[in-house]
């Protein structure tokens, strides 16, 4: 058996997340945000019981969650420090190694790899004087970032920049540092979307001129969100994604069917905080507009969804098994 398929079976968590017969708990993944900016715990305007805390605060949150049968996170790590090269990890480090050592296997721990929360402008790339992106040096600081991650105890690595070859480098990066069994799993068709807003405030990744329609997907073309994810498998993703989840429904089943590959979505702040916000005034029920929601991106073909609400999952009625 190939190291590659071994990647999806290492622990009990990771394997739910992948059982195709069942909706589990573990197949909601949570989002953590983690700041070395902030003192106190910081909200997220339309995110409800989501905030940017700081380490100690994100391990008694994490340590709730548990209790709530949610034991699958992803890590947006924010650094008070931006750079526009030759990025220092040392928060970022020390934030997954606290939270790996204080939980160890009783979670599995994703962390989203990219530059937007490092650089100066915002941006997920590094640029050359002309403020054209240099590939070259955007690949490195990505791949360098998830070994460094990987060293400090990672269980996944997130890429999200859409930069083109970054699954590739970054895959190379981790075998050749002998992580060859840590998985990747690829925001692989992620759209240069407007729902992002809640998300762009909590990590500090607004860019501070232009957009991201020059590196991510078109949202008016699908082959082109295809063939992105079709290059993601081809250069050694495990795992594919589409973002926004509920806005790329089409997407889902035909990208497994042309890679073969497991895909996700990712319902995103600005999808989620819709809901909430409709909650807060009286328009639906915030845990039964969720559970439709998590049931119609599952409908469409997703294996696996990260949500802002994945800690509400037993309160739903998810099972860990």
């Amino acid at each position: 058996m190939s190291d590659k398929l071994l990647r999806l079976k290492k622990n009990v968590i990771l394997r739910n997340m992948c059982a195709e017969t069942s909706f589990l708990s573990d197949q909601l993944i949570q989002p953590i945000f983690i700041s070395e900016k902030v003192s106190d715990k910081k909200s997220i305007p339309g995110l409800g019981d989501n905030f940017v805390f700081n380490i100690q605060d994100a391990l008694k949150q994490i340590e709730n969650d548990l209790k709530n049968d949610c034991r699958n996170f992803l890590l947006f790590l924010i650094p008070s420090e931006k750079k526009e090269l030759d990025f220092n990890l040392n928060f970022q480090s020390e934030a997954i190694s606290q939270v790996k050592n204080f939980f160890k296997d009783d979670i599995f721990l994703w962390a989203d790899v990219c530059l937007c929360s490092m650089t100066t402008h915002g941006h997920c790339c590094v640029f050359d004087k002309s403020q054209n992106i240099d590939i070259k040096k955007s690949l490195s600081s990505l791949s360098k970032t998830a070994v460094t991650y990987a060293d400090a105890g990672i269980d996944g690595i997130a890429p999200s920049d859409m930069m083109d070859g970054r699954t590739n480098k970054i895959r190379l990066a981790l075998d050749e540092n002998n992580y060859d069994l840590i998985p990747i799993m690829s925001y692989s068709s992620k759209f240069a979307s407007n729902f992002y807003g809640p998300f762009r405030d909590a990590a500090d990744s607004t860019p501070s001129f232009g957009d991201r329609k020059h590196y991510q997907l078109d949202y008016r073309n699908k082959n082109d969100a295809l063939r992105a994810s079709t290059r993601c498998a081809e250069e050694g993703a495990d795992l594919l994604m589409v973002k926004p989840g509920l806005y790329s429904l089409d997407l889902i089943q035909p990208i497994n069917n042309l890679t073969g590959l497991m895909v996700g979505a990712y319902q995103v702040s600005g999808e989620y905080a819709g809901i909430n916000l409709a909650s807060e005034n009286n328009l639906l029920e915030l845990n039964k507009g969720l559970f439709e929601s998590w049931h119609v991106m599952k409908r469409a073909g997703a294996q696996f969804i990260i949500t802002y609400g994945a800690r509400k999952s037993k309160e739903l009625g998810f099972s860990v098994k």
